[in-house]
């Protein structure tokens, strides 16, 4: 069963617009984070949701979606992520933004699958201004946003393809606005 939400666990970047997400299911999100390993146990982390429409219209202008395909806009009009939760790091626990990039990976993933298993998906964003997102939503001077992760319900295809070692692992999309994904086989990443 892991596995397999394992695999279900893309980076979507179309979503159906017409699905809201509630306060509780998004709090439940983060809640699981709390049950994961954080270095030193220092859990510095904090989260803003972000579900209301005027929020989420907001943010999504300071995110900056699937960089490895320059020449096309993403998502399409109309199939925008309809929540986000900002990861951040309160720099009052600690000021040491590197030390937990780990951490933020770990509850990232967390939240990902957690949607992936309610038939939905996410996209973990870390291609924005920080300064940007902080004065936007109104953050803390302590507050630091490290990781933006959208949140939808897919409607676009992504196919894993396989590839030999030596072919290239970017992304693409065919002339159908299919999205593939080239994944290194087993035996090439085992040392």
């Amino acid at each position: 069963m892991l596995k397999d939400l394992v695999i279900k666990n893309r980076s979507y970047r179309g979503f159906d617009e017409n699905y809201s997400f509630t306060r509780e299911q998004l709090e439940g999100y983060v809640d699981l984070t709390r049950y994961t390993a954080s270095s030193v146990n220092a859990q510095p982390l904090k989260y803003k949701i972000v579900f209301e429409k005027y929020e989420v219209e907001a943010v999504r202008p300071l995110t900056h979606w699937a960089r490895a395909l320059p020449d096309m806009v993403l998502p399409h009009p109309n199939m925008h992520a309809t929540a986000f939760i900002i990861i951040c790091q309160d720099t009052d626990i600690s000021p040491n933004l590197a030390r937990y990039q780990k951490d933020i990976g770990i509850v990232a993933q967390t939240i990902t699958l957690a949607a992936v298993e309610d038939g939905l998906g996410g996209c973990m964003i870390g291609n924005f201004t920080p300064d940007e997102v902080k004065e936007t939503l109104n953050l803390a001077e302590n507050l630091t946003p490290m990781l933006i992760i959208a949140l939808g319900k897919p409607a676009e295809e992504i196919v894993i393809k396989e590839i030999d070692n030596g072919e290239s692992t970017k992304y693409y999309r065919d002339e159908n606005d299919i999205h593939y994904v080239p994944k290194r086989k087993l035996k090439d990443i085992l040392i």
